[in-house]
C-alpha cells in the first residue's frame, strides 16, 4: 500500500471518527486499573490526531508508524498544536525503542493492517517488549462479523468540496481478509480534479484466537467489550482488547 498521497487527504476523509472517545477510553482505563505514569507509545499513529489529542491531557506521547508522509503531516500537527511529541518511523511488528511505557495503545484498527500470523504475533511479542510491568497494552480490531458482513462486496461514495472517492471492497486473499480499492478525485488549483488509487488491505481473526496469542506473549486480559461501551455481541463490529503486563 502506498500512503504518499492518501496521507495528505487522510484527515478530511476521517474527520467523522471520534477520535474524544478513544481518548476517553484511554483515561478511563488508565484510572480504572491505577496506571500512575502517563508515558504513552501510539502505535501505527497516522497523521497523529490522537497523539496530539493524548499531548494535550498531559501524556507523554511517542507515535511511531510506517508511512513517513503520514509521519510529516503529524509533526506539523504537533507543531502548531505547540506540544511535544516524538514520532518514529518503524514497522510495529519489528519495533526497536530505547525507552519503555506505562501505557500502548494501537488504535482505530491499525493492527488490521498486519497480513499474516506471524505478524500479529511479533507485534504482541513487541509491545510486551517495550511495556512496564503491569502496564496496559489496549487495541481495537475488526470483528469477524464486520469483516465478512459489512465490508465484502460493498461500495462506499464520497463527495465533498473538492475530494471525491469511489470504496469497494471485495473478499481478500488471506481468510478473513478485505481488499479495499479507492479511487480519488481531487479538485487542483485550477478547478480540474485530478485521480489517485489505493489500494489497502485488512485482515482479522477470531477473539479466541487474538486471546490465546495474547496469553502467549505473557499478556492478562482484563477487559473485552465491542464498540467503545457495549458488551460483546455476534454482530459487535469493533473489538476492544485491554491487557497487562504480568
Amino acid at each position: 500500500m502506498s500512503y504518499e498521497r492518501f496521507a495528505y487527504l487522510y484527515d478530511e476523509l476521517m474527520k467523522d471518527v471520534p477520535y474524544e472517545k478513544w481518548v476517553e477510553l484511554i483515561q478511563e482505563q488508565s484510572e480504572k486499573h491505577h496506571i500512575a505514569g502517563k508515558k504513552l507509545l501510539d502505535l501505527a499513529c497516522g497523521t497523529g490526531e490522537l497523539s496530539v489529542r493524548l499531548a494535550n491531557k498531559s501524556y507523554e506521547v511517542t507515535g511511531v508508524d510506517l508511512s513517513d508522509d503520514m509521519l510529516t503531516v503529524a509533526q506539523n500537527k504537533a507543531s502548531d498544536a505547540s506540544v511535544t511529541i516524538q514520532f518514529l518511523q518503524q514497522n510495529m511488528a519489528e519495533l526497536e525503542l530505547i525507552d519503555s511505557f506505562d501505557m500502548i495503545g494501537i488504535f482505530c484498527d491499525s493492527l488490521n493492517y498486519l497480513q499474516t500470523e506471524e505478524e500479529v504475533k511479533q507485534t504482541f511479542e513487541r509491545v510486551k517488549q517495550y511495556l512496564n510491568r503491569d502496564g496496559l497494552f489496549i487495541f481495537d480490531v475488526h470483528s469477524l462479523f464486520k469483516m465478512n458482513e459489512i465490508f465484502i462486496d460493498q461500495t462506499y461514495t464520497y463527495d465533498d468540496e473538492g475530494i471525491c472517492y469511489i470504496w469497494n471492497c471485495f473478499e481478500g486473499e488471506f481468510p478473513d481478509s478485505v481488499d479495499h480499492e479507492l479511487t480519488f478525485f481531487v479538485e487542483d488549483e485550477a478547478g480540474k480534479y485530478d485521480r489517485f488509487d489505493e489500494n489497502h488491505t485488512q485482515r482479522t481473526f477470531s477473539v479466541e484466537t487474538y486471546q490465546h496469542w495474547l496469553a502467549e506473549a505473557g499478556f492478562q486480559i482484563l477487559e473485552m467489550f465491542g464498540d467503545f461501551d457495549e458488551a460483546l455481541h455476534p454482530q459487535s463490529e469493533r473489538i476492544f482488547f485491554v491487557c497487562k503486563h504480568i
